[in-house]
């Protein structure tokens, strides 16, 4: 009896348990596929997702996700400068001297005859009066005959004034270009930031740079493995960080990214759930309220492996490394 009363008094605590709370990623509604290597902005109230293929998502809360048109056809001169490609890819964003820059990548899949080009827009409203990107041409190319990719650009401010662009994927790995402060464009010879021996038989992929500078260092967001392979991806995300823009970045064990080390930061669904596969692309936001965000896709294994908008707050653990709450 009394083993009867006591599972009786163990259910009715289970029943009274407060419910764990929906994380961001469970509340995203409206429009939040197909999503891939997202960035994301924010001005005035209006949050802004921008990905591959022109899309441009807008929300008012994070939560109920709106598609919207894409911002711009592209120049002419992209299809000069890379033949064959169509619509662009993974496109960085930022507010800076006045302007909005969106950077954006231009390639055909599985090459690196690519090109970054470079648009500006006094705001990201599309209703809003001298609402316009501008063409500001090609920031840095590369061919059959580079070393690097030039994909995945992220644009960073460093502490001292500098601007910088890092790039890349595949091939030998992440660089970092320095940047004329006025015009945007690259000047000078890349640095190496990242890169992962290639095993025998195969290469090791590793692409989708993001720096973040937080608490005296510099942070490198970078995904290994494959993408694009629906639930089948491979994806991860690994971040390192560094005293220095340029590097060395190294995990928490002081593993070296430019010997494929690094620290995990975005991982699939543990066994038990197993959805979204692949979480990578990850871009940062240090948002108004105080919060810090990743935003990154992942491919929904309950509807057909499609990229997925996801978006996981981050939080500073009290050994200064990140957590993403996925």
């Amino acid at each position: 009896m009394r083993k009867f009363a006591f599972a009786l008094a163990m259910l009715a605590g289970a029943a009274c348990a407060p419910a764990p709370a929906a994380s961001l990623n469970d509340q995203l509604t409206g429009d939040i596929t197909p999503v891939h290597d997202p960035v994301i902005a924010r001005e005035g109230n209006t949050y802004y997702v921008f990905s591959t293929h022109g899309g441009v998502h807008t929300s008012p809360n994070l939560i109920h996700w709106t598609a919207g048109k894409p911002l711009f056809d592209l120049p002419a001169w992209t299809k000069q400068a890379v033949p064959g490609s169509q619509g662009y890819w993974a496109p960085d964003i930022s507010f800076v001297n006045g302007r909005w820059r969106l950077y954006y990548s231009v390639s055909t899949f599985g090459s690196n005859h690519s090109a970054i080009g470079l648009v500006t827009s006094p705001t990201l409203d599309p209703k809003a009066p001298g609402n316009a990107w501008r063409d500001e041409g090609l920031v840095v190319q590369s061919t059959k005959d580079s070393d690097f990719n030039a994909i995945d650009p992220n644009f960073i401010a460093d502490r001292e004034g500098r601007h910088w662009l890092a790039l890349g994927s595949f091939w030998t790995g992440l660089k970092l270009f320095a940047l004329d402060k006025k015009t945007g464009k690259a000047v000078g010879e890349a640095h190496s930031i990242a890169r992962r021996p290639a095993p025998a038989g195969g290469p090791a992929p590793v692409e989708a740079p993001f720096i973040v500078d937080h608490g005296g260092y510099y942070w490198l967001i970078a995904s290994y493995d494959y993408c694009c392979k629906g639930a089948q991806s491979t994806y991860y995300t690994v971040i390192g960080r560094s005293k220095d823009i340029t590097g060395p970045y190294l995990g928490k064990d002081g593993s070296s990214m430019m010997n494929g080390g690094g620290t995990i930061l975005l991982r699939a669904d543990l066994p038990e759930k197993e959805r979204f596969r692949g979480p990578g692309h990850a871009g940062f936001i240090h948002d108004k309220d105080g919060r810090d965000l990743l935003v990154y896709h992942a491919y929904d294994k309950d509807n057909k492996g499609a990229p997925t908008l996801r978006i996981a707050p981050l939080t500073w653990g009290a050994d200064g490394w990140p957590v993403a709450e996925q």
